[in-house]
């Protein structure tokens, strides 16, 4: 066989781990296996780094560690939710229980791990339908004739000019208070204004050039809806969704706080609060811990949707 010709001027670099003989020594030389583990972990801390500023990784944090909560919480809690635990009410600090008791004598750390998933369950489950249901038809109106934009603009106009907490109150004095009624209630308080944002979004982007060549190729509304649109507004989206997650979360523990939202033996933080209201002029912790829950929660998704506003811009300027 003929051999392939090299050029003596290229240096030939061989695969790693491939085995080299010394023309002098006449012994083969190992060439050592390339390390490609930390690189890789550096190179995901770094793109991390590169898309989290300080503040908002310390927001991923937050949010990232009640999320896990809200899933596992009842599986690592010391007790159950409603099981008395003490004789002594209001119970300070402890090894035994390291939040304190509750007005009955019941774990407070317990009782926060347990209502977790109320308060960031039902809130993140609302936040969700009000943001698909806002955005669907924000989509919709944008790119539609006029006529159902204006019909669409003006019923979510008029859904818009009534509070949310009035439309919740009336709701649940009606109906009732459960579950499936405050994620319902919270996310119809919130779908008109995800819907303005998206709608005022998907204005501005179908009045640019590369909108305009998709409709003269002939593509339907929803492909531009669904390929030209909405992926050039995912950022602002994301941004207005963890508004509405942290001003669902203030709308169902004020309700809470009320007495309208979950209903006993089920607490969420609100309730934990309102319950233990009696403790406040002791500095219990009972009442303090839900309050504190509930603040780095909404803080945390603050500092998150923050860094997402500051990267859309970037990205948006790009």
């Amino acid at each position: 066989m003929m051999s392939q010709p090299t050029n003596p001027h290229v240096p030939h670099i061989p695969h790693a781990g491939t085995e080299l003989y010394d023309i002098d020594a006449g012994e083969p030389v190992v060439e050592p296996p390339v390390v490609e583990a930390a690189a890789l972990k550096q190179g995901v801390f770094k793109r991390l780094v590169h898309r989290f500023s300080v503040l908002g990784l310390i927001g991923l944090v937050m949010v990232a560690f009640w999320l896990i909560v809200a899933f596992i919480g009842p599986l690592v809690a010391p007790y159950k939710g409603g099981a008395l635990t003490s004789t002594e009410i209001f119970g300070s600090y402890s090894a035994a229980y390291p939040l304190g008791t509750d007005y009955l004598g019941r774990d407070m750390l317990s009782r926060i791990l347990y209502g977790a998933r109320y308060t960031v369950g039902l809130a993140l489950a609302a936040a969700i339908l009000a943001s698909v249901i806002g955005t669907f038809f924000g989509l919709l109106a944008a790119v539609s004739g006029r006529w159902v934009d204006e019909i669409l603009s003006r019923l979510f106009d008029a859904l818009i000019s009534i509070p949310s907490k009035v439309l919740a109150l009336v709701v649940i004095a009606a109906f009732g208070s459960s579950i499936t009624m405050l994620t319902t209630v919270a996310a119809l308080a919130y779908i008109p204004g995800a819907f303005r944002i998206s709608r005022s979004l998907a204005v501005n982007l179908m009045g640019l050039e590369y909108v305009q060549v998709a409709r003269a190729r002939g593509e339907g509304i929803f492909y531009i809806a669904r390929v030209e649109v909405l992926p050039n507004m995912i950022y602002p989206m994301l941004t207005d969704f963890g508004l509405r997650f942290v001003f669902i979360v203030l709308l169902l523990s004020g309700l809470s706080f009320l007495g309208l939202g979950v209903q006993p033996p089920n607490a969420d933080w609100g309730s934990l609060v309102r319950e233990n209201i009696g403790g406040l002029s002791e500095g219990a912790p009972a009442v303090l811990m839900p309050a504190v829950a509930i603040a780095t929660l909404t803080i945390g998704m603050n500092l998150l949707i923050d860094n997402l506003r500051r990267r859309g811009r970037s990205h948006g300027g790009a």
